[in-house]
Parts: C-alpha cells; structure tokens; sequence
C-alpha cells in the first residue's frame, strides 16, 4: 500500500494521542516529524515516537511531507494551514478549521486553487458509536426525524488542562472547544442547519487554575461561558442544545434524536464508542443496539487516515473542511445571535458525509 507522509505542527497535550493512533494504527500512514515553536515539545513528541523533530519552517519545506496535521492553539491554525497549503501539502486540522468563517473560506479557496485537500476533526464520528446511530436514523428506524437535543455541559477544562486560559479568550468557550463534536454528529444524522437563536452568559469572571505551573492563581475569562440555542435545520428538524463551563453536575443525555416511529439515544460524540440506545413506539424500554464498526477505541486521526485513503482512491473523504465550515458558522451563528438579540441564517451548506461500511477493521478499510 502506497503510504502517505505526514509532518505535524503542534506538539501540546493533543499530540500525544494522535501520534500513539497514526505511527501504530494505520497502515496508509507515516509521520515523519514533528515540529512546535517550543522545541522542548517537538523534541519530547519526536523521542517518545521515534520520528524527526524540526522547526515549523523546515518541516514545511520538506518535499517528502504528503500532509500536514495541524494541532496548532485555534488561533493559529489559520497562518500555519495557509502555510502547509501554499507549500503544496494537504492539510488535517484540529478544530475549529480557523478562528472564523471568513478565515475558513480563505483556506477552502485556497486548497481549491491548489488542487489540496481540507479536512478537520473532530473526527469522533466515524467512531463505532456515533456510526452506529447515524445507521439507524439513516435506515429509518425512528421514522421521520422531528426534534433533536444535545447537550455538552461540565465546569471548565481548568480543572484539568496545565494551560487552560485560552478556553476562555476570544474565540474559545464552550460552544466553540466543546460544540464541534455535538453539532457534527446532529449535521451528519440531519443535513445542514438552516437558521440559529441563542442566548448565552458567563457566570464567573474569574477562574483558577487546578494543574500545571500556575496551580492556585486565577486567570480572566473573556468570553461566555453557556450557550443554550435552538438550531433549525433545512429539513425542518428543530433541536435543543446546551454548551457550559458553568455546571458542576447532569444527568441531561448526550445527543438524542427524535422521529414519528420511536426514539434514538446516541453516546458522547467526543468518544468514539458506545452505547447507542433506541425505543420504538409501543417499545416499554430502550433496546441498546449493536455496535456497527470496531472503531471503539480512542482513535483520534482515523479521519485523517481516511483522508489519506481518499487522496490515494481519488474520491471524497468524510471529516471535510467544508462540513467544518457548515459546523463553525453555526457555532459563530451563536455568538451573533446573542449579540444581535435575533435569529441568525446560516449562509453555508453540506453534504451529509457517507457512512463507513459496517463491521469491517481497519485493514479492510484500506486506512
């Protein structure tokens, strides 16, 4: 099998679980280095998984370099997929693909005057359990989706994360970091999202740090912290969904889609597994249902494995930039909603992705 080389840009706490996924897992793949503007980072990453460490520039100038992975701060992504891109490499991105819409349609312009490919995480959905659900809206198993709801909340990545203070600058909060993986599983079950109202807060102008170097001290916050909007979307679908840094506790479901013939309860679309549970009319109890795929590890970069795949096939891949696009303009749709105290149209649209094929591993996949 023909494999693809990728370089990453980007070496902090992401890093390490798609690099234990790509240099073990797939078969199409090879990373040969990594690079961070701290070299201490790249040359950490690159000594735990035995591929080169360089500097932004030279692994962008490296002609044996197929893609970049982008694991860059939000804020950087823009400047270092522009760069990856003008020096003839696809791109994958963590998410967001870029800080705003018109920054994300500067790169999708720009990989289509090259001929390169975009795609973005999350990647998530192509996990055994969000697939799963998607199969069995897509069978017709609940009928005609009606309504839907998704709800994301916790009490803030400070609890956890040694850096956590751009969660909470511009351009972070909770529907932006959190929002992506919730609303690219409803985009994927029920197409593009046709207009958004929402309201938001910020319950705390202060937070502590509780890991890392700055353990005990506080840090501003910037930016809202709850969002709670109704999105309706272009097949008349109306869904609920809640984004927070607020709550300390729930027992609210994950993403849960509602038709004429029954109900379908869908895991936490930041995993890639189960369980998947669903309750027809005249049903008593929710009946779990089997998993469809292997894929129920944490396998962060099967979408740009199969990304890989797709350039090597010639046919579209599944975690695209422009459905990154669609999910970010509904998530900045958020944000103007509240500032304009109305409903917002959504300007972009997408295709609903393909499933993968069920039961097959990743060999048969060709990843």
């Amino acid at each position: 099998m023909e494999k693809l080389t990728v370089g990453i840009i980007g070496c902090g706490v992401i890093s390490e679980i798609y690099l234990k996924n790509l240099t073990s897992r797939f078969a199409g793949v090879r990373v040969k280095s990594c690079a961070d503007r701290f070299t201490e980072k790249s040359e950490q990453r690159a000594d735990q998984f035995g591929i080169q460490a360089e500097s932004p520039e030279n692994l962008l100038a490296d002609r044996e370099i197929d893609v970049v992975l982008n694991l860059t701060n939000p804020a950087n992504h823009t400047e270092i997929s522009l760069a990856a891109l003008r020096a003839g490499k696809h791109v994958f991105s963590e998410k967001p693909l870029a800080p705003s819409i018109t920054e994300t349609k500067l790169i999708l312009s720009e990989a289509g005057k090259r001929k390169l490919r975009v795609g973005c995480a999350p990647d998530t959905f192509l996990g055994a359990g969000i697939q799963t659900g998607l199969k069995a809206v897509a069978d017709g198993w609940i009928g005609r989706p009606v309504a839907a709801a998704a709800f994301c909340v916790c009490r803030g990545h400070e609890r956890w994360h040694p850096s956590p203070a751009f969660y909470y600058q511009a351009g972070g909060g909770p529907h932006l970091d959190m929002g992506p993986y919730y609303i690219t599983a409803l985009v994927t079950a029920l197409g593009s999202v046709k207009r958004v109202t929402a309201m938001a807060s910020a319950a705390f102008n202060e937070r502590v740090f509780n890991a890392g170097a700055d353990k005990g001290s506080s840090f501003l916050v910037e930016t809202n912290t709850h969002y709670s909007a109704c999105l309706e979307f272009a097949c008349g679908v109306i869904a609920t969904v809640m984004f927070s840094f607020d709550i300390w506790a729930t027992n609210l479901p994950r993403v849960e889609i509602y038709g004429t013939g029954g109900s379908l309860s869908m895991p936490d679309p930041n995993f890639f597994d189960g369980p998947v549970m669903i309750k027809g009319v005249g049903h008593g109890d929710f009946t779990e249902l089997p998993l469809q795929s292997v894929f129920t590890e944490n396998l962060r970069g099967i979408g740009l494995a199969q990304m890989c795949k797709a350039i090597r096939d010639d046919r579209e891949h599944i975690a695209s930039g422009e459905l990154a696009a669609h999910v970010l303009e509904v998530l900045v749709a958020m944000d103007k909603s509240v500032e304009q105290d109305a409903p917002v149209e959504c300007e972009t649209v997408c295709k609903q992705p393909p499933l993968l094929p069920a039961g097959l591993t990743e060999a048969e996949y060709g990843f």
